[in-house]
């Protein structure tokens, strides 16, 4: 399957924003944008066989509440929309209300290239037959406004190593897709990003929210550049933790753990953390 550039955009913007007024327009229907971002994982490219996107706009028990959106199937490399950048998979008119679910239909073709530069398939029977379904929290369309979905796909937890599987076996066997995806509604505006040094350390980065009384933890990568961003993350006080996957030359000081605390993401603003040593 061919590759389909894919518009990207940052995620700057509130995810809930009034359209623009138009005098000439007497519309009362709404904008709905799903877009698709991802956390960076050990691989060189996650491709996402998408072919159908549906939301459904009645109860759960109800078949008839899903609606087709106007999407062109298509394969995604998820890993090209990290530390901010989005895929823009659906813009579209639609009747003012609420949604219940979002469901994505993969076809058999997606695949992964590891960092042996190995292309591995990934099996995922649900997302071929059912669909991956996400249920939407209290997500309302209100006429003359624009609403984004927004799917923050988790690669390292989505993809798993068949715990059988070994080097000289059959390639199309090693990988299942069992697909983590959180989506992002429009009460959720907060961001956080920085940097870490040296970028060589590669670190897992968690970002813990302390200031409930069960934590809320998100997750990410830096960059080959040393750069991290987490978007749609709710308001509160943050534990940051960073852990690098790599060890540093001989000759040089080890690489090493860090903390960060007390770290404050507001709604609608982006929170830069500045540099981080993790030597």
């Amino acid at each position: 399957m061919m590759l389909r550039p894919l518009t990207y955009a940052l995620l700057s913007a509130p995810l809930l924003f009034a359209a623009c007024n138009n005098d000439n327009d007497s519309s009362d229907s709404s904008k709905l944008e799903v877009r698709l971002m991802d956390a960076p994982g050990d691989f060189r490219a996650v491709i996402l066989d998408v072919r159908q996107i549906e939301v459904h706009t009645r109860e759960e028990s109800n078949p008839d509440g899903w609606q087709i959106l106007p999407f062109q199937m298509q394969a995604i490399n998820v890993l090209e929309y990290v530390n901010g950048r989005s895929a823009l998979l659906v813009s579209t008119d639609f009747e003012p209300g609420d949604l219940k679910e979002v469901r994505l239909i993969l076809g058999p073709d997606s695949y992964v290239i590891g960092r042996d530069g190995q292309r591995y398939d990934l099996k995922t029977p649900s997302g071929q037959t059912s669909g991956i379904k996400l249920k939407l929290d209290k997500a309302t369309l209100r006429a003359r406004e624009t609403y984004q979905l927004l799917l923050d796909f988790d690669v390292a937890k989505s993809i798993v190593e068949r715990g059988n599987w070994k080097p000289g076996n059959d390639k199309k066997e090693r990988y299942l897709l069992k697909p983590v995806i959180r989506v992002v509604a429009q009460d959720i505006k907060g961001g956080l990003r920085g940097s870490v040094t040296p970028a060589a350390t590669l670190p897992q980065i968690l970002a813990i929210r302390s200031s409930l009384t069960l934590p809320d933890t998100f997750s990410t990568s830096a960059d080959a550049t040393g750069a991290f961003q987490l978007s749609g993350i709710p308001s509160g006080t943050y534990r940051i933790e960073f852990f690098p996957t790599t060890t540093a030359p001989n000759g040089q000081a080890a690489y090493k753990n860090a903390v960060r605390t007390n770290i404050s993401v507001v709604n609608e603003q982006m929170t830069d953390m500045g540099q981080t040593a993790l030597q």
